[in-house]
Protein backbone atom coordinates (compact mmCIF):
# COMPACT_ATOMS: atom_id res chain seq x y z
CA UNK A 1 0.00 0.00 0.00
CA UNK A 2 1.53 3.07 -1.00
CA UNK A 3 -1.73 5.82 -0.06
CA UNK A 4 -4.47 6.54 2.22
CA UNK A 5 -7.47 8.97 1.55
CA UNK A 6 -9.75 10.83 3.19
CA UNK A 7 -12.85 11.44 1.20
CA UNK A 8 -16.31 13.80 2.11
CA UNK A 9 -18.93 13.94 -0.29
CA UNK A 10 -21.16 17.06 -0.18
CA UNK A 11 -23.84 16.46 -2.29
CA UNK A 12 -26.11 20.08 -3.12
CA UNK A 13 -29.46 18.72 -2.78
CA UNK A 14 -32.50 20.23 -0.34
CA UNK A 15 -32.85 17.66 1.99
CA UNK A 16 -31.19 16.11 4.83
CA UNK A 17 -33.02 12.40 3.52
CA UNK A 18 -31.27 13.40 -0.02
CA UNK A 19 -28.07 13.80 1.21
CA UNK A 20 -27.70 10.64 3.05
CA UNK A 21 -29.20 8.97 0.13
CA UNK A 22 -26.40 9.78 -1.90
CA UNK A 23 -23.62 9.60 0.49
CA UNK A 24 -25.00 5.96 1.14
CA UNK A 25 -24.85 5.71 -1.99
CA UNK A 26 -20.97 6.29 -2.82
CA UNK A 27 -20.34 4.50 0.54
CA UNK A 28 -21.86 1.59 -1.77
CA UNK A 29 -19.01 2.12 -4.02
CA UNK A 30 -16.10 2.63 -2.13
CA UNK A 31 -17.44 -1.01 -0.30
CA UNK A 32 -17.56 -2.55 -3.96
CA UNK A 33 -13.95 -1.38 -4.69
CA UNK A 34 -12.51 -4.07 -2.29
CA UNK A 35 -10.09 -2.23 -0.75
CA UNK A 36 -9.87 -1.33 2.98
CA UNK A 37 -11.79 1.42 3.64
CA UNK A 38 -13.26 2.99 7.24
CA UNK A 39 -16.50 4.93 7.28
CA UNK A 40 -16.43 7.76 10.22
CA UNK A 41 -19.02 10.43 10.69
CA UNK A 42 -17.66 13.04 8.37
CA UNK A 43 -15.34 11.02 5.88
CA UNK A 44 -14.53 7.57 4.28
CA UNK A 45 -10.66 6.49 4.76
CA UNK A 46 -9.67 4.09 2.09
CA UNK A 47 -6.35 2.52 1.44
CA UNK A 48 -4.75 1.56 -1.82
CA UNK A 49 -2.33 2.09 -5.02
CA UNK A 50 -2.41 6.16 -5.42
CA UNK A 51 -4.12 5.50 -9.08
CA UNK A 52 -6.21 3.35 -8.10
CA UNK A 53 -7.68 5.54 -5.39
CA UNK A 54 -7.37 8.70 -7.24
CA UNK A 55 -9.80 6.84 -9.74
CA UNK A 56 -12.74 6.22 -6.98
CA UNK A 57 -12.09 10.02 -5.95
CA UNK A 58 -13.35 10.63 -9.07
CA UNK A 59 -16.00 8.29 -9.53
CA UNK A 60 -17.19 9.01 -6.13
CA UNK A 61 -18.63 12.92 -7.24
CA UNK A 62 -19.68 11.13 -10.60
CA UNK A 63 -21.94 8.49 -8.56
CA UNK A 64 -23.79 11.71 -6.55
CA UNK A 65 -24.36 13.52 -9.79
CA UNK A 66 -25.42 10.30 -11.40
CA UNK A 67 -27.90 10.06 -7.95
CA UNK A 68 -29.85 12.63 -8.25
CA UNK A 69 -27.14 15.40 -7.17
CA UNK A 70 -27.63 18.60 -9.49
CA UNK A 71 -23.79 19.21 -8.10
CA UNK A 72 -21.46 17.84 -5.31
CA UNK A 73 -18.46 19.09 -3.43
CA UNK A 74 -15.78 16.29 -2.30
CA UNK A 75 -13.16 17.42 0.36
CA UNK A 76 -9.97 14.80 0.20
CA UNK A 77 -7.27 14.53 1.86
CA UNK A 78 -4.30 11.76 0.20
CA UNK A 79 -1.12 10.54 2.40
CA UNK A 80 1.35 9.33 -0.75
CA UNK A 81 4.41 7.33 -0.07
CA UNK A 82 5.89 5.85 -3.14
CA UNK A 83 7.89 3.86 -1.17
CA UNK A 84 4.68 2.27 1.06
CA UNK A 85 4.98 2.37 4.82
CA UNK A 86 1.80 4.17 4.61
CA UNK A 87 0.13 3.79 8.43
CA UNK A 88 -3.24 1.59 8.19
CA UNK A 89 -6.34 2.59 9.30
CA UNK A 90 -6.18 -0.13 11.96
CA UNK A 91 -3.20 1.51 13.14
CA UNK A 92 -4.20 4.34 13.80
CA UNK A 93 -7.51 4.14 15.00
CA UNK A 94 -8.01 0.23 16.48
CA UNK A 95 -6.75 1.53 20.22
CA UNK A 96 -9.43 4.16 20.37
CA UNK A 97 -12.28 1.67 19.63
CA UNK A 98 -11.46 -0.93 22.25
Amino acid sequence: MEASVAIQVLPNVGSTEEVIRIVDEVIDYIKSSGLNYYVGPFETTIEGEYEQLMEIVKNCQLIAIKSGAPSVSAYVKIFFNPNGGVLTIDQKVTKHHQ
